[in-house]
């Protein structure tokens, strides 16, 4: 071990941004400190002359061997065409675990390659094997050590059989080059410690980015559907982008729990620029209004069985689901409501005092400044026009009953350029605030001439810091311009007719009659 290859490895890895920092010091290096540890025990054993149970030296064996080999293999769903077609992270899942435990035969008909089971007398092309446990992870997503080991193993005791879901909620790299970095990574590390919270009223969120769940659960919320001439099992509801938050609801119904392992196993990206984040945000904002309704439903039926839900539950999960809708309502009522001093007394900025103190010390426990939650305040006002159009399309989608793609954040080196209307909001809400200080300041309404120059302050530094004076001319520049200039459609061409293969035509016969029975 005194050669050991993960040593070796981090110290030719090619290091770019903290992020590879944090995967060669706490993943490479990290498994080297644990087997130089292993190996010291081992020698002081042999030195005391102790022995060692034949049983542990295998399992240390049978260890090290699993760490350095590895198999692994992909499955590409839109290859074959009895797999769903819709475009979201959802149908990756619940096509693969829909498929786990079959033996498959690749079938090539009319429309494409499908996959069915094989009958007695065939050999199968690919078998896709079955497992207790299923392990979630995203591509940006890192895991430590012993992740799987101590999360089945928890799963695994006494009183946990009807654990659905166990994660570790992510946290995120520590290092980040830009404050807008920094600053969306510092709310993540707090989210963190609020999921602790969750699990210990039951009200706990399956975040997605990774988990290890019980497939016995998932089976209890599969729906089968048609879509077309496919048989499509959903494990996962894609009816939003937020397909994680409505399985866990789904969980709850059939009795089961989801639970956060303490621990900082897990670690995610952020994003890196303005651009970036709000496709992130844009996404987290939207759906958290459609799943209540059917909380609510799950709520009545829960009743009915006399599986009463908890005031904390309730609460913790309502909140989750609809906090950033009322935020976002509500911090743009106080920014654009003219406030004279009758309605804007000092008990009213005192009751938000708890709050922030909480979020401060918080903040500290987390390694970051408590002054951070003024920073944090002004990266809520830039987000506030982000949040608000992911709840506005939260609502268009319940009264039109239509789902909208996944948009996946981007994961680049270069800026990402924002929608025009983004990066011209933190203008507006800054001029309008300055409005509103010059014109309490006549008036003597001190009061609200503070709380309209601090808003101003607070978002001008917000504003330059996290997405910058000439990045956001630039951006607005450039909506400006797609806004004038329309895409010139192409001609649609005439459709031309496949020709039938020998496939088509023994299985359909001639199908002229029906081509010259309709247009084209």
């Amino acid at each position: 071990m005194r050669n050991f290859s993960g040593t070796t490895q981090a110290d030719t890895w090619l290091i770019e941004d903290h992020t590879d920092d944090f995967f060669c010091d706490q993943v490479l290096r990290g498994l080297a400190r644990d087997l130089r540890l292993t190996e010291q025990a081992l020698n002081e054993s042999i030195t005391l002359q102790q022995h060692v149970d034949a049983n542990r030296i295998l399992q240390l064996y049978e260890r090290l061997v699993r760490i350095f080999t590895a198999k692994g293999w992909s499955f590409e769903r839109k290859l074959y065409a009895s797999t769903s077609r819709e475009g979201n992270k959802a149908m990756n899942l619940n096509s693969f675990i829909g498929l786990m435990g079959h033996s498959l035969k690749r079938v090539e008909t009319s429309d494409g390659v499908i996959l069915r089971d094989v009958r007695e007398d065939e050999s199968p092309d690919f078998v896709m094997r079955d497992s207790e446990y299923v392990l979630t992870l995203d591509a940006d997503s890192m895991l430590l050590r012993d992740y799987c080991l101590r999360l089945v193993y928890q799963m695994e005791q006494p009183g946990n059989e009807r654990m659905a879901v166990i994660q570790t909620p992510y946290s995120s790299y520590r290092g980040a080059p830009t404050r807008i970095e920094r600053i969306a990574a510092a709310t993540t590390d707090i989210q963190h410690m609020l999921h602790q919270g969750m699990t210990y009223y039951d009200a706990t969120f399956w975040v997605g980015a990774n988990a290890v769940i019980r497939k016995a659960a998932l089976d209890d919320i599969c729906v089968v559907s048609t879509e077309g001439t496919r048989t499509v099992k959903t494990y996962i509801q894609d009816r939003t982008v937020i397909e994680d938050t409505e399985s866990s609801i789904d969980l709850g119904y059939f009795g089961w729990h989801l639970v956060n392992y303490p621990e900082r196993l897990s670690y995610s990206a952020t994003p890196p620029d303005f651009g970036s984040l709000v496709v992130q945000r844009r996404r987290w904002a939207n759906g958290g209004l459609l799943i209540i309704g059917k909380f609510f439903r799950i709520v009545h039926a829960r009743h009915q069985q006399g599986n009463d839900v908890k005031l904390g539950e309730w609460a913790l999960r309502v909140n989750y689901m609809a906090s950033i809708a009322w935020s976002s309502f509500g911090l743009m009522f106080l920014l654009a409501y003219p406030f004279d001093q009758r309605l804007l007394s000092p008990w009213v900025v005192l009751a938000s005092l708890p709050y922030f103190a909480t979020m401060s010390s918080d903040l500290k426990r987390n390694g970051y400044k408590r002054s951070d939650i003024f920073r944090i305040y002004g990266f809520n006002i830039v987000l506030l026009t982000v949040n608000l159009s992911g709840t506005l399309k939260s609502i268009q989608q319940g009264m039109t009953n239509t789902k909208i793609p996944f948009a996946r954040t981007p994961k680049v080196n270069n800026r990402t350029a924002s929608p025009a209307l983004y990066v011209t909001m933190p203008w507006v809400i800054i001029i309008y605030s300055c409005m509103v200080f010059y014109a309490d300041t006549f008036s003597h309404n001190w009061g609200s001439a503070v709380f309209a120059g601090f808003n101003a302050i607070v978002t001008f530094w917000a504003l330059t810091a996290y997405i910058g004076i000439w990045h956001s001319v630039q951006d607005m520049v450039l909506g400006l311009i797609r806004w004038f200039f329309v895409p010139i459609k192409e001609p649609q061409q005439e459709a031309v007719r496949k020709k039938s293969s020998w496939r088509d035509t023994l299985y359909f016969g001639d199908r002229q009659m029906i081509y010259e029975s309709r247009p084209l």
